[in-house]
């Protein structure tokens, strides 16, 4: 096929554009197994699956060269030094051929219509760049625990009513694993800012969202594990004043940039709303989370 990001396979007489499925991986060899099936099985085929392993010192890359071996599908990079997980997230978007983007981060796994579901709905909808699926929450044994909704609303939504709404009042975005991106927007909002350490995903559909429009499934289609020991679960369950600190720098980013027309009233709204949550996450941490 000439044009790779373009690629598309025939299926059933419909067009399967092609999407680029990555996994950032770093001592992974205990759940990266489950995250890759979980991909390799969805009932949407035209895919290609990224893992760019951050220069591990368990056997991930082990066992994702015997997975290579069941599906050629599968691209493995391994790092020669460690870029730290912004690095190896921007590593993985510049490996992407495909026309949409899934990153899924080791521990999470995709229902299997989650890709065909969303990327049904980005190539019936051309002003949308981002689509969007529930999420049910589970422990390291798979145990559901929660669920996560996105935005209110089904559907095509205003992105930038959608990216204001989750500055002042949650994190309506989620995981990386819940969202999948057109390619060409990125051109337009740049890679991950490494200057995040923890929320650099929230920021990056932020500014997605304000390109156009964003679409809402309601449905949970993948699952996020719930871990303690979790970049996400240290900020929020050991260190909330750090989380928090980010969280205002975030905020602040995008009053600045003035197109979500933040004032500085509503960016100390946003700030406490950001730190009463975090006590709310750290109990369920405390009770669900290992």
């Amino acid at each position: 096929m000439a044009d790779r990001e373009q690629a598309a396979a025939q299926n059933g007489g419909l067009c399967q554009p092609l999407v680029s499925i990555c996994i950032p991986a770093y001592n992974s060899s205990a759940t990266i197994e489950g995250t890759v099936r979980s991909i390799l099985n969805q009932t949407y085929q035209n895919l290609e699956l990224i893992v760019a392993d951050d220069h591990s010192k368990d056997d991930t890359v082990l066992l994702v060269k015997r997975l290579q071996e069941e599906d050629s599908r599968i691209r493995l990079y391994e790092n020669e030094q460690n870029l730290g997980m912004s690095g190896n997230w921007n590593h993985c978007l510049k490996l992407c051929q495909g026309e949409y983007i899934k990153l899924v981060c080791a521990d999470d796994c995709l229902e299997p219509e989650a890709v065909e579901r969303e990327a049904g709905a980005m190539l019936e909808h051309p002003t949308v760049n981002l689509v969007e699926s529930d999420t049910r929450l589970v422990d390291i044994n798979g145990k559901t625990t929660g669920s996560f909704k996105r935005y209110y609303r089904s559907g095509v939504v205003d992105g930038r009513k959608a990216a204001k709404t989750s500055l002042m009042l949650n994190n309506f975005f989620g995981a990386p694993v819940n969202n999948l991106i057109r390619r060409s927007v990125l051109k337009k909002t740049g890679l991950f800012d490494t200057s995040f350490t923890y929320i650099l995903d929230f920021d990056m559909w932020v500014r997605i969202a304000c390109e156009g429009d964003i679409y809402i499934i309601h449905e949970p289609l993948n699952r996020f594990m719930v871990r303690n020991d979790s970049n996400t679960g240290v900020m929020i369950g050991r260190k909330r004043d750090v989380y928090v600190a980010e969280h205002r720098k975030l905020v602040e980013k995008h009053a600045a940039a003035g197109a979500l027309r933040i004032s500085k009233l509503e960016v100390e709204l946003s700030v406490l709303l950001r730190r009463m949550r975090n006590v709310a996450i750290g109990i369920y941490l405390k009770i669900f989370a290992k």
